[in-house]
């Protein structure tokens, strides 16, 4: 079992992973509000997160995976507003798009997927704690933390007081303490179809609270990894860890990792902003496997650019793989040598989690493996699968040969014949004829061999 290191925003460095209960290990990601269909930035923290578990369990930990859905929130309000439709329609409608989605990827679904519609008593409970420990109030029907009351309040993002606006409009401004106060719970506005009852009122929780009591309620306080994307340092996240000591005077989890955002263009990819790609669409145009091989091609804490090109070049990677699976000889002896480059794929990722020094000791692999091929040599799968399944990428090892069509086998055949006549002009027209239909012959240790391009 490696040491596990992962870059923690909270402390600014790289821990080392310490569970509580060694072996098992808890994983809480900040899943999407489902108020429409997910996009690729949405999708990024649901793969990484995926991936870490697999590489976890490799490693022997007993890993948990919780990835929430947001079903109660201003966004899905107006959302179903503007479609006509009740607010409880359309939750139900785009989480069951989100699962839809999220499982084309072939990764399998995270151990839980708690609602916020699911988990009100457990919030209630929690915002109850709070208001009797004078952390919290309530103010016409709304309940406010008393951020003043927090004394580490700032930790995570590290940004002045002053700076902290909580982006809750100015409608609460006249009922707040302070203006970096944020809501706990939301009394219940004219329009707004789905709520429930409260010590307070008739009302919904704020979208901060839902998360530290769905953590806390599947993995409990202290946890090991709690993550999401690097826009929600703040305020979701500074504010779950306000919220949840105040409480109950334990961290809610024990590192805070956070990835980079998915760009288009210079800006990041959101649906506020309009420039999107809806999953479902990218996995349609360029496969699930070249999705997964992108993601992995870049550094979870870093940026990364959405784009054709990039998209294009990682589905040509997916292709060096089958090729090489496709020359592979599981009766073949182990190759001990290969091993190595296994070893570094994995040290790699003990290593934050290191997708893109990963990857490549895997196309190390698959270069060494084939050189031997084309010197004549018999190469087994040996420990390929560990570092596919690693990535998501496990089926890539059954993928079966494509078999050229027979007018494909007779032109490739045919310029044998005239290589063999020394007619190297035919050759080469016959050589791009089959080009043009999508085939490339090769020149192997074993013969000429037709590859589907």
């Amino acid at each position: 079992m490696r040491e596990v290191r992962i870059n923690d925003t909270l402390t600014g460095g790289v821990r080392a992973l310490e569970p509580r209960e060694p072996p098992r290990v808890g994983i809480y990601a900040c899943g999407p509000t489902v108020y429409a269909r997910i996009h690729v930035g949405n999708a990024r923290p649901y793969v990484i997160f995926a991936l870490l578990k697999r590489f976890l369990e490799h490693e022997g930990y007993d890993a948990t995976y919780v990835a929430n859905v947001t079903d109660v929130n201003d966004k899905i309000y107006a959302a179903a507003r503007e479609r006509g439709v009740p607010s409880e329609q359309l939750a139900r409608e785009m989480t069951d798009s989100y699962v839809a989605d999220t499982d084309a990827l072939g990764l399998e679904r995270p151990d839980h997927e708690p609602k916020a519609s699911e988990t009100i008593a457990e919030i209630i409970a929690l915002i109850e704690a709070l208001i009797e420990s004078g952390h919290a109030y309530e103010a016409r029907g709304d309940v406010y933390f008393r951020v003043a009351s927090f004394d580490g309040y700032g930790k995570l993002s590290n940004r002045p007081l002053e700076e902290m606006q909580q982006g809750e409009g100015d409608d609460s401004a006249d009922v707040k303490e302070s203006p970096q106060d944020f809501a706990l719970w939301k009394a219940r506005k004219e329009g707004e179809d789905a709520y429930w009852e409260s010590p307070w009122g008739e009302g919904r929780p704020g979208w901060h609270i839902e998360c530290s009591a769905m953590a806390e309620a599947i993995l409990g306080l202290d946890f090991e990894i709690h993550g999401g994307g690097s826009d929600l340092v703040f305020p979701h996240h500074e504010n779950e860890i306000a919220q949840t000591e105040a409480a109950r005077g334990q961290p809610l989890a024990r590192l805070w990792m956070h990835n980079g955002m998915v760009e288009m263009g210079d800006e990041k990819m959101a649906k506020s902003l309009g420039n999107i790609r809806l999953l479902h669409g990218a996995i349609e145009q360029f496969g699930r496997e070249a999705f997964l091989m992108w993601i992995v091609g870049a550094h979870y804490r870093k940026p990364v650019a959405y784009n054709e090109e990039t998209l294009a070049d990682a589905g040509r990677a997916v292709d060096r793989v089958r090729e090489l699976v496709r020359r592979l000889d599981p009766e073949a002896p182990a190759e001990p040598e290969l091993d190595a480059l296994v070893e570094r794929f994995f040290d790699h990722l003990a290593d934050d989690f290191n997708t893109p020094a990963a990857r490549a000791e895997l196309f190390a692999w698959v270069a060494d493996a084939n050189r031997r091929i084309d010197a004549g040599e018999r190469v087994a799968p040996g420990r390929l699968g560990e570092m596919l399944h690693a990535f998501g990428l496990e089926n890539l090892l059954s993928a079966p040969a494509e078999e050229a069509p027979e007018e494909i086998e007779r032109l490739a055949a045919e310029r044998q014949e005239a290589r063999a006549a020394r007619d190297f002009e035919r050759a080469d027209r016959l050589r791009d004829e089959l080009a043009r239909r999508g085939w490339e012959i090769r020149d192997t240790a074993e013969g000429p061999r037709l590859v589907r391009t």
